[in-house]
């Protein structure tokens, strides 16, 4: 509970996020970086935070799945942060299509229903974009891992 409460605040309060960039960068090819650098401060932030708490819980974790725990909300990134939206969308569920990505309201809708889709479909290595696009339904080992360890946040 107090970790939600203190990524709501920071939520709205963009000088308060500092994520590890430099950590993160080292650890993705450069086609991800740019995908990474596309994210909000605050999303880059809580995806350093996620990484890091996978590779705690499971030292033994692949390349592969720290990275998808990085780019894991970079779907997000196709919409400016917007607070509102963003507590709005996470309150009422809606069933949005995943395209065309709509503008106002109903394209927050789609974003926190489809980023994890939206996110995927940019990202070249198949073990990552796998992780990614499973994370909220996860199938595979690595991407019940990291929602396990996302949901903590």
């Amino acid at each position: 509970m107090w970790l939600r409460l203190k990524r709501l605040y920071k939520a709205f309060a963009l000088s308060q996020a500092e994520p590890d960039d430099a950590w993160a960068l080292a650890e993705l090819s450069i086609d991800e970086a740019h995908l990474y650098k596309a994210m909000d401060v605050r999303d880059r932030e809580h995806a350093v935070e996620v990484a890091r708490r996978l590779l705690e819980r499971y030292p033994d974790a692949p390349s592969f799945a720290v990275r998808a725990a990085l780019l894991h909300d970079s779907g997000k990134a196709l919409r400016p942060y917007r607070p509102l939206e963003r507590i709005l969308s996470g309150l009422l569920s809606l069933d949005v299509p995943i395209e065309p990505l709509e503008k106002g309201l109903r394209g927050a809708w789609q974003i926190r229903h489809h980023h994890p889709q939206y996110a995927a479909m940019r990202i070249l290595d198949p073990q990552v974009a796998q992780i990614v696009r499973e994370h909220h339904q996860p199938e595979s080992l690595w991407a019940q891992r990291l929602h396990e360890v996302d949901e903590e946040f």
